[in-house]
């Protein structure tokens, strides 16, 4: 395998010519010195590059053993390129017997279409036998030592098979040293690379030799000692076994399994038999059962009920506390469970990495902080300045009024000390200002300024907020005891539901997977109102405002945009929306999709086929408003793709929009925000963002809070909580702990 050339200054690089990932970093002498007890990761002047695109630049990164780390930044900054750099091991600096996991956005989402993404998928035919499978290092070693076990329980008559069972094996054993050896090479250069490429030439001599052994069929003088390798060989791989839990391996992931929410009989059952979520909960499930030193887990929570998230958060906080987690995730309820410290991939300045001991409201909370005190500091000093400089003017004109030189002599002494008396009077671990200790080098001036930290950009997104009156007052929906029940179910999914949405109003449907929250959007937009069309039978009262317009964005939105772009590899968010309302001019729509924060050249240029899963959602959701701005809409998990930013963003625009809104989330801050009235600070976990100093910048309205109402799968009626979504958060947490799932 050719060693890629490096350049010597700037450190270490790999290139992948399939993913074009270039990897630099700081070398010296001093390091990636291993340390086989130590599992922390740091790496000093880190930069990543996609093509030509920039992910990091000059920055250090930290993973400390056994901390939880979330990381955040907006959609399309590269953190999903940051992980598979680590995994894949492109990041030098990384010890050989770190052992690290991914689940990334495309495994899960291959899970979502029914493609199994299970290591050990064909192994066995259950859900548990695929999932306990897909431990590859915990089956090779059974398989391998089932291998030695069978020959060596015949004896010293089959000294032969022995012999070679126990080449070929460490023939791959050799084989999987050569190919560590040859990843270790790539990433060295000068004197450590050429003690690197030492190491790999060993093992290749040691293959082409392993390999020699297993194509000399004849058994000589050796083969005794062959016999007694081969048993300390099947004694090695039982330590290892034991020393990884394998035999509990199985225990755990049924007790994993139940935590996400599968039925004794989904575990038994075949994994073709799941449909594309439970699949992705399965990919999920292999990730948390196997042994890892550090566990990078790219957005989990998509495609999860409240209960699977409240469960694996404190799975993730309570169960994984000797491993190193890496979390990816927008919802913030879950980030502020599970984080201890914070990777920001900022905006600005771009391509950096900022940490945070502490969660994601507790950053904001004080950041918050900062820039008010820095901004009264900033103040403060500006008035000094002022005061300084008239007092200053007013000995000047006093001196020259009087003749006084040596008056006039000090006044020009002051103002030639005025900038070394303003600026800042603190440094920044709060001590007092020192020039020599806390402004080293070449200055201007004599004292640091004040810095003023600031949030990365806003992301603005503005809707149509009017909707067109109606010619006739009243609900836009109601439904009076209604039950519907499908054609092949012998119970009801919704058992006498009653629910009135008035213009203006907010209700969000909270419940579990299959408790009927989609049945009921279904007979919302009419799809289930037909007897033509219905797939079951509908009883009870069902009343829809025959001059309102209903818009309805799915969950499944986004599959079905991607699933159109593929088909027409032509087709651009702006001819979409034009093929679909040709009446209405472009520039409306250009600015309908500007007002979601989709620019102008990605509206035009970029095809569908190729857009993020954010932007997907913006597409999706602009649809949502054409040809006209919907009296009621109904979304359904809008926050899955969006970064939280831009969740930050849709919520304070839904907050202004005049028409009323049904939410179905599983996103305990959207349903706060969105449907109860609560401002972003309000609807924080932390208490710090609580903090009675914060400004009241962010508008609201005088609408009243809205309804959370939860579905119940047992029964099929639908209950108003009082207390909104903390109410059904307790209700999930005891009925955890009723299974014996203590949260």
């Amino acid at each position: 395998m050719p060693i890629p050339k490096t350049n010597k200054k700037a450190g270490n690089a790999d290139v992948s010519e399939e993913s074009k990932i270039i990897v630099t970093h700081q070398q010296s002498r001093f390091h990636e010195v291993e340390d086989p007890a130590s599992k922390d990761i740091e790496v000093n002047d880190l930069s990543i590059t996609v093509g030509k695109r920039e992910i990091l630049q000059h920055t250090r990164l930290v993973l400390k053993a056994g901390l939880r780390y979330v990381f955040v930044g907006r959609n399309g900054l590269g953190k999903s390129t940051v992980l598979k750099a680590l995994v894949e091991r492109r990041v030098p600096g990384i010890a050989t017997n770190v052992r690290m996991l991914l689940l990334d956005q495309t495994m899960i989402e291959n899970a979502q279409k029914g493609n199994s993404v299970l290591a050990g998928a064909g192994r066995g035919s259950s859900v548990l036998e695929n999932v306990v499978a897909s431990d590859r290092v915990r089956q090779r070693l059974l398989d391998d030592s089932a291998a030695l076990s069978i020959v060596l329980q015949h004896g010293t008559g089959e000294t032969s098979k022995i012999v070679e069972v126990y080449r070929r094996l460490k023939l791959e054993q050799a084989q999987r040293d050569l190919e560590e050896a040859r990843l270790i090479a790539r990433h060295r250069s000068g004197a450590r690379g050429s003690k690197a490429r030492q190491v790999e030439l060993h093992f290749e001599a040691t293959v082409k030799e392993a390999e020699q052994s297993v194509a000399n069929h004849t058994i000589d003088v050796e083969a005794d000692d062959e016999v007694d390798a081969a048993v300390s060989m099947l004694e090695s791989m039982q330590l290892s076994l034991e020393a990884m839990g394998s035999a509990s391996l199985e225990a755990r992931a049924r007790t994993v399994l139940i935590g996400l929410g599968f039925k004794t009989e989904q575990i038994e059952g075949p994994m073709s038999r799941l449909s594309g979520g439970w699949q992705a909960r399965a990919a999920l499930a292999a990730a948390l059962i196997q042994r890892t030193d550090v566990l990078m887990l790219d957005e989990p929570t998509n495609f999860l009920d409240l209960p699977a998230v409240i469960w694996l958060q404190h799975y993730l906080t309570a169960e994984l506390a000797d491993t190193t987690l890496v979390v990816t995730t927008h919802d913030r309820d879950f980030a502020d469970a599970v984080a201890e410290r914070l990777m920001i991939l900022r905006v600005v300045p771009a391509c950096t990495l900022e940490t945070f001991n502490g969660t994601l409201s507790d950053h904001d909370a004080e950041k918050r902080r900062q820039i008010r005190r820095m901004t009264k500091m900033s103040d403060a000093l500006d008035k000094k300045k002022e005061h300084m400089q008239s007092t200053i003017q007013k000995s000047v004109a006093a001196a020259k009024r009087s003749g006084d030189d040596k008056k006039l002599k000090l006044a020009a002494s002051r103002k030639k000390k005025l900038e070394e008396r303003t600026g800042l009077e603190v440094s920044a671990k709060g001590t007092r200002f020192k020039l020599n200790r806390d402004l080293a080098g070449y200055h201007l001036t004599a004292r640091d300024a004040v810095d003023i930290p600031e949030f990365d950009p806003p992301v603005t997104m503005s809707l149509p907020q009017e909707t067109s009156e109606l010619r006739n007052p009243g609900a836009l929906a109601s439904l009076e005891n209604v039950s519907f029940t499908y054609t092949k179910a012998k119970d009801p999914t919704l058992n006498n539901i009653n629910l009135i949405v008035q213009p203006g109003s907010r209700t969000a449907l909270v419940g579990l997977n299959g408790s009927g929250k989609s049945t009921l959007v279904n007979l919302l937009t009419s799809d289930f109102s037909s007897p033509s069309t219905s797939p079951g039978t509908l009883t009870g009262t069902l009343a829809l405002h025959p001059q309102a317009r209903i818009a309805h964005y799915t969950q499944h939105e986004t599959s079905h945009l991607l699933a159109t772009g593929q088909a027409n590899p032509q087709l651009t968010p702006l001819t979409h929306l034009r093929a679909h309302h040709s009446s209405i001019p472009e520039q409306p729509l250009r600015a309908l999709l500007s007002g979601f924060s989709l620019p102008s050249q990605t509206q035009a240029n970029t095809p569908l086929s190729a857009l993020s899963g954010g932007q997907l959602v913006r597409v999706a959701l602009a649809a949502c408003f054409l040809p006209t701005p919907p009296h009621l809409i109904i979304l359904d998990e809008p926050t899955t793709h969006l970064d939280a930013d831009s969740i930050v963003a849709l919520i304070q625009a839904l907050k202004a929009y005049t028409g009323a809104i049904l939410v179905v989330s599983h996103d305990r801050f959207f349903v706060r925000c969105v449907v109860e009235g609560q401002s972003v600070k309000q609807a924080s976990t932390s208490d710090a963002a609580t903090d009675n100093e914060e400004d009241s910048s962010e508008d609201e309205n005088d609408r009243p809070p809205g309804k959370v109402y939860r579905l119940t799968r047992t029964s099929g009626k639908m209950i108003h909580l009082g207390r909104g979504i903390d109410e059904y958060e307790e209700i999930v947490v005891r009925q955890l702990a009723k299974q014996g799932i203590e949260v």
